[in-house]
């Protein structure tokens, strides 16, 4: 009885897992109003319910292997699931045009943070996102992403300077290249980067989270880590914009120092008229982490899935993230990240001198 328990159990679980995707690709799922993504979310927690008991002995048989939740293209690991053959096929050969706006980071840097900061700068902050109940994902398109409104169906946002807003994780070799088009690049201490991509993995999986070996196993390998690792991806486009000028590249610290200075950073990046001091204090105003957090709904990283459907927009969203990581960690990923930037140009001394004194 119990093996026939089980097997039921899975063939409902794969019956579930098919269901959630075909209902989040594209926007299936982002293209509904908040009270359709609503009961999306109630029918999913119902299954997670019912399925509890399978995935809970699941859990124990099996912690997640990085080596098969991945995908690979030119020699980049990317998430399964969340992009596929041929969105990163896709995405790679996309022709950037001059109203793109490409916010780009390594995982967990601060992507959708930026992302809003650029809407709300393009409408001057008086953007509706919230008001209308709209997600970021039905506007600004995950260029290798299979969840988001897809690149040629997203619209062009803000009077002014009309954009599209594409968010993308892709290393600079990847990355489609136009000199007419922006590009906003966002580095974090790469330590506060691991932290998170733990927090974002064991969000997600639940109770078949690995061990902390396995992380920083997967954070430093080149061969493991979506997108590739932090050293490659921060030196790529370091590289990048000190030869284009139409790429910006600042750090999520000087974010969170100093949001209003930021905003106008943008604004300027992005060549529209300065913002007046009422503009500035609306789009802060609506960039603020407790901003976010209250509505985390408008700002979903991901569709909801089976084993994680209440996870918080941000765990701590602190500029000293890396604190919370033990010190032995703590010291391993700095050693690691100084010696595979050394011969870089990448100012580490200047940006994170604690990682630059680990030489």
């Amino acid at each position: 009885i119990a093996v026939s328990l089980y097997v039921l159990g899975t063939v409902y679980l794969a019956l579930v897992l098919r269901w959630e995707d075909e209902r989040t690709v594209g926007l299936a799922y982002y293209g509904l109003d908040q009270a359709g993504r609503d009961r999306f979310k109630r029918r999913l927690r119902l299954h997670a319910f019912l399925l509890a008991p399978l995935l809970s002995v699941n859990s124990r048989l099996a912690k997640v292997d990085f080596r098969r939740v991945r995908i690979r293209h030119r020699d980049v690991s990317f998430p399964a699931g969340s992009c596929d053959a041929s969105s990163t096929a896709r995405a790679e050969a996309y022709a950037a045009r001059p109203e793109d706006v490409f916010v780009v980071t390594q995982m967990k840097c601060g992507t959708t943070w930026m992302e809003h900061i650029v809407y709300e700068v393009l409408h001057r902050g008086s953007g509706n996102l919230v008001a209308t109940g709209t997600a970021l994902y039905a506007v600004a398109p995950w260029l290798e992403g299979r969840k988001s409104v897809p690149v040629e169906q997203a619209p062009v946002l803000g009077a002014e300077r009309p954009s599209r807003i594409i968010k993308t994780h892709l290393p600079a070799q990847l990355c489609p290249s136009s000199p007419d088009a922006r590009y906003i690049y966002v580095a974090r201490h790469p330590v506060s980067c691991f932290a998170s991509c733990v927090d974002f993995v064991a969000t997600n999986v639940g109770a078949m989270a690995p061990a902390m070996p396995a992380y920083e196993e997967w954070f430093r390998s080149a061969d493991l880590m979506w997108w590739g690792t932090w050293t490659g991806h921060v030196r790529g486009w370091w590289d990048r914009s000190r030869h284009d000028r139409n790429v910006l590249f600042v750090y999520f610290e000087d974010m969170k120092r100093d949001l209003p200075r930021m905003v106008r950073r943008v604004a300027e990046f992005l060549g529209v008229a300065p913002l007046s001091e009422a503009e500035l204090a609306r789009v802060v105003e609506k960039c603020r982490f407790d901003y976010m957090q209250k509505h985390q709904d408008n700002f979903e990283m991901h569709p909801p899935h089976i084993l994680q459907t209440n996870a918080a927009l941000f765990v701590r969203g602190t500029a000293e993230r890396h604190k919370d990581v033990p010190d032995d960690a703590r010291q391993r990923i700095m050693a690691w990240a100084a010696a595979d930037l050394a011969g870089s140009d990448f100012p580490l001394a200047q940006a994170y001198p604690d990682v630059a004194a680990t030489t």
